[in-house]
């Protein structure tokens, strides 16, 4: 816990009711953030994520030469350096984003130059050595302190691989197409598991041509990118704090308003499905390839459990402490295996989730790559730890909802990084 930590005290719900407008999705903010300040003119990105993760993204554009501007009707403008990248005179600070380092990583690699990329404490943590293989093939030389940040990129003339993912990362994915638009030649990666494709509807969008084939993306270097305006839409993995704020009350009704509804992203929606979530999809539209519809949803007569292993705890990595914390309220409880990627993220998620739940009273068994969370089981209000990571936070926050008595979560402020306005809005929505 942080010394300037600030708690939040969750009090039980009898149900949760209404709509709910979300904030602009973190990684879609993220990828036009980037695209944006290397193309050629103006862009208009209206719902950007308030999250503090894509503004520091914003600020490393800013530092690297490409104009920001924060309209007063929210709307972000950026304008973009026109393929080439000033030499920045400061750091870049990548704050408490993994995604602004990794993925900054392989644009810049292509552009001459040092760029140093630094970040507050949970992120030097962070492994970084995944993305350096691949850049130092194409020819840039990354310096790393024992595979972490601070990180620095001396960018060059870069040549296209051919690269196969190690682990399912569509960061790394990310670096590597990032990289390859700059590269020479054509650069191809493989993907065993298909990871979320966010970034390559972003690079279409900005004017790109990609190859997809049934396991592989191929992109052509020296392609140059145009502004665009879009419409950034609402934030599937901020949804899903309300989506099973829902399951948690069989007579719960809420409406979440223009949410992003990538396909690679929908195995969420199939999962909570399987637990018994009632949804139904309103005005599912495209733009700029990324699907957004309306979802209404209504909570479980039956609260069903879920085993979450194999290839399925990849495509849902975000999502996972909540689905945890809320299994002692299941009937079949939640089984997570094969989901070791949780031990490196803002926290030991796994560690954390199991200390969190045995504070509230919950029985949970500790794997090294999962757990094994009980149904049947009645949470105690209690004292949790968030140790500043935003998803544990929120992922109590809900999990408080159903317990008995009131819950005191320390580092509360954490949920600022992706979701500022979260506690307002689980607050609206409780019916006590």
């Amino acid at each position: 816990m942080s010394s300037n930590s600030t708690t939040q005290t969750v009090l039980p719900a009898r149900t949760v009711r209404g709509s709910v407008r979300l904030p602009g999705d973190k990684s879609i903010s993220h990828r036009y953030a980037m695209l944006a300040g290397l193309a050629k003119g103006t862009s208009r990105l209206a719902n950007f994520s308030t999250g503090a993760d894509p503004h520091s993204s914003l600020a490393c554009m800013e530092a690297l030469g490409a104009t920001v501007v924060k309209r007063d009707d929210g709307v972000i403008e950026v304008t973009g350096v026109g393929g080439t990248f000033q030499q920045p005179t400061r750091d870049l600070d990548c704050g408490n984003s993994g995604s602004t380092m990794r993925m900054l990583a392989g644009l810049v690699a292509s552009h001459p130059g040092t760029y140093t990329f630094v970040g507050d404490a949970s992120l030097t943590k962070r492994p970084m050595q995944r993305i350096k293989g691949p850049l130092e093939q194409m020819g840039a030389r990354i310096e790393l302190i024992d595979g972490h940040a601070p990180m620095v990129v001396h960018g060059g003339p870069l040549k296209a691989i051919e690269f196969s993912t190690p682990i399912a990362s569509a960061q790394v994915k990310t670096a590597v197409l990032f990289a390859g638009l700059g590269a020479e030649g054509t650069t191809t990666l493989q993907e065993a598991v298909r990871t979320r494709d966010h970034s390559e509807h972003a690079l279409r969008a900005f004017g790109a041509e990609l190859e997809r084939g049934r396991d592989s993306i191929s992109i052509r270097g020296g392609q140059s990118l145009t502004a665009i305006e879009a419409t950034v839409p609402g934030d599937l993995s901020s949804a899903a704090f309300f989506l099973c704020a829902a399951l948690l009350f069989p007579d719960s009704q809420l409406v979440l308003d223009d949410v992003g509804m990538n396909p690679s992203r929908s195995t969420l929606l199939d999962v909570l499905t399987g637990m018994g979530l009632k949804i139904t999809v309103l005005n599912l539209e495209e733009k700029h390839g990324e699907m957004i519809g309306t979802l209404q949803v209504n909570g479980a007569e039956v609260l069903k459990g879920a085993e979450i292993t194999g290839t399925l705890p990849a495509l849902i990595i975000d999502e996972l402490p909540v689905l945890a914390a809320i299994a002692p309220f299941t009937r079949d409880g939640v089984t997570i295996r094969d989901a070791k990627e949780l031990r490196v993220k803002e926290s030991d998620r796994i560690a954390l989730v199991v200390q969190n739940l045995r504070a509230m009273g919950a029985e949970v068994e500790e794997f090294e790559d999962g757990m094994h969370v009980p149904g049947g089981q009645t949470l105690r209000g209690g004292v949790v730890d968030s140790a500043d990571d935003h998803r544990i936070a929120m992922a109590f926050a809900v999990a408080a909802l159903r317990a008995e008595g009131e819950t005191t979560i320390h580092g509360a402020e954490a949920a600022a990084i992706s979701f500022p306005e979260f506690f307002t809005l689980l607050n609206e929505i409780a019916a006590r």
